[in-house]
C-alpha cells in the first residue's frame, strides 16, 4: 500500500502523523511511505530522518492526496484541504476527525466519497479509546499549566499564584470529568499544590480517584447544583468531559460564569467535541483566549500541538499497529477482523456510519455491517 503523510496546515499545528520509527515499520513490511517535505519540522523531525528509514519526500501535499491509498493526518481536514479529499477514489483517511462538531467537514468527507476513520472513536470492548488516550493525557497535563499561566496578571487573569505561598491560599482548580484527561489534569494540579476538586457522575470512578490520590484532592458527585457550587469558588475550571463521537454536553452556562470570580480561567479540553462551556468556541495557540462575563476562556482545539515532539511520538506509538493492519489487509478486512477499529469508521462512500455523528447533524446513519 502507498501511505501518504501531508504536512498539517491547521493554525499552529506542529505535529506530524508518522515518526521515523513508524516509517520503518511500514517500509519493512513492504509498503511505500510518501511524506510531504518539511512535514516533521515542527516536531523536530527532519526529512533526512524519514529518508533514513525508507520514506520518500515529495514536494507538495497534492501529490500525496492524488497518489496515496491511505492518508495519515493528525487533525481533521480544514477548508483549504476539502478540494483534495476526492482526488483519489477508494482512498482511506485516518486521522482525528471530531465530526460531531463540524457539519462542514462531515459534508466535505461525504462529498469526497472515500472512507474516513477517526482516531477518537476507535473504541475497545472495555470502552477505552486507545488512539484518543495519548492526546487526552497530553491535553490533560497541559490544562493546569495553561490555566496557571493565564491566571497570572500578564496572562490576563486575576493575578493568583496557583501554588500559593505560606500564609496565602493556593488556587482552587475544579475539574469536570474524571476520565483520562481529567485524571491527567488532576495529577498535575495536585503536583502544583493547588486546592483540587474533581467531579464525575460515576461514583465507582470517584472511588478509584479517591484511592489513587490518597486524599490529596476532593471528589464530588456531579450534578447541576454541585457544578455550580464548585465553579463559584473556583479560580480555574477545566472541562474534561467526553461522549464518544458525540457533541460534549454543556455544563457551565454563561450565567454561571457571570457569577464566578472576575479574572477566573476556564480551560475547555472538550472543545474538539463542541465544548462543555456555553460560550466555548475553538481558539488557536496564536490567539488562545477570549473573555466571557469577566472570565478568561482558553479553548485551543489542538492543545497537544504546542508540544509536538512529545505528542507526535505518543500518538504514533498508538496508531502504528492500526495503520499496519489497514495497510496489510485493506480497510474492509481490517475492520472485519477488529471490532475496535470498526468503531473508528465514520464515513464510507458518501454515507455517515457513525451514529453519534449522524445524530449531531440530523442525518441518517447507514449500518457499517451492511456496507461491509
Amino acid at each position: 500500500m502507498i501511505v501518504g503523510v501531508p504536512r498539517e496546515v491547521k493554525d499552529s499545528e506542529f505535529r506530524v502523523a508518522i515518526t521515523p520509527a513508524g516509517v520503518r515499520e511500514l517500509t519493512s513490511a513492504g509498503h511505500t511511505v510518501l511524506i510531504e517535505a518539511a512535514a516533521g519540522e515542527g516536531s523536530s523531525i527532519h526529512d533526512s530522518e524519514f529518508v533514513a528509514t525508507g520514506a520518500t519526500i515529495v514536494g507538495e501535499a497534492r501529490e500525496i492526496w492524488e497518489t496515496a491509498d491511505m492518508v495519515l493526518k493528525v487533525k481533521e481536514p480544514v477548508a483549504d484541504e476539502y478540494p483534495l479529499l476526492g482526488l483519489r477514489k477508494g482512498q482511506v483517511l485516518f486521522t482525528y476527525l471530531h465530526l460531531a462538531a463540524s457539519r462542514e467537514c462531515t459534508e466535505a468527507l461525504m462529498a469526497a466519497g472515500n472512507t474516513a476513520i477517526a482516531y477518537e472513536t476507535v473504541r475497545a470492548a472495555d470502552g477505552s479509546l486507545p488512539l484518543l488516550t495519548p492526546m487526552s493525557e497530553v491535553a490533560g497535563r497541559m490544562a493546569p499549566f495553561m490555566g496557571a499561566h493565564h491566571l497570572m496578571r500578564p496572562g490576563g487573569g486575576r493575578g493568583v499564584l496557583v501554588s500559593g505561598v505560606p500564609g496565602v491560599r493556593s488556587a482552587r482548580i475544579v475539574i469536570l470529568g474524571a476520565g483520562v484527561a481529567g485524571m491527567a489534569a488532576a495529577t498535575l494540579a495536585v503536583g502544583m499544590h493547588a486546592d483540587v476538586f474533581i467531579l464525575d457522575r460515576n461514583l465507582d470512578r470517584l472511588r478509584q480517584v479517591d484511592h489513587h490520590f490518597r486524599g490529596a484532592l476532593e471528589t464530588v458527585a456531579s450534578s447541576a447544583h454541585a457544578i455550580e457550587e464548585a465553579c463559584l469558588g473556583a479560580d480555574i475550571v477545566i472541562g474534561a468531559v467526553l461522549v464518544v463521537g458525540a457533541k460534549a454536553p454543556t455544563l457551565v452556562s454563561d450565567d454561571l460564569v457571570a457569577r464566578m470570580r472576575p479574572g477566573s480561567v476556564l480551560v475547555d479540553i472538550s472543545v474538539d467535541q463542541g465544548g462543555c462551556f456555553e460560550s466555548t468556541r475553538p481558539t488557536t495557540h496564536s490567539e488562545p483566549t477570549f473573555e466571557v462575563e469577566g472570565s478568561l476562556f482558553y479553548c485551543v482545539a489542538n492543545m497537544p500541538g504546542a508540544v509536538p515532539h512529545s505528542s507526535t511520538h505518543a500518538l504514533v506509538n498508538a496508531t502504528v499497529p492500526y495503520v499496519l493492519s489497514i495497510a496489510e489487509q485493506g480497510w474492509r478486512n481490517a475492520v472485519r477482523a477488529d471490532p475496535t477499529l470498526a468503531e473508528g469508521v465514520n464515513v464510507v462512500e458518501g454515507s455517515v456510519v457513525c451514529a453519534p455523528v449522524a445524530q449531531a447533524h440530523g442525518l441518517e446513519a447507514s449500518p457499517l455491517a451492511a456496507i461491509l
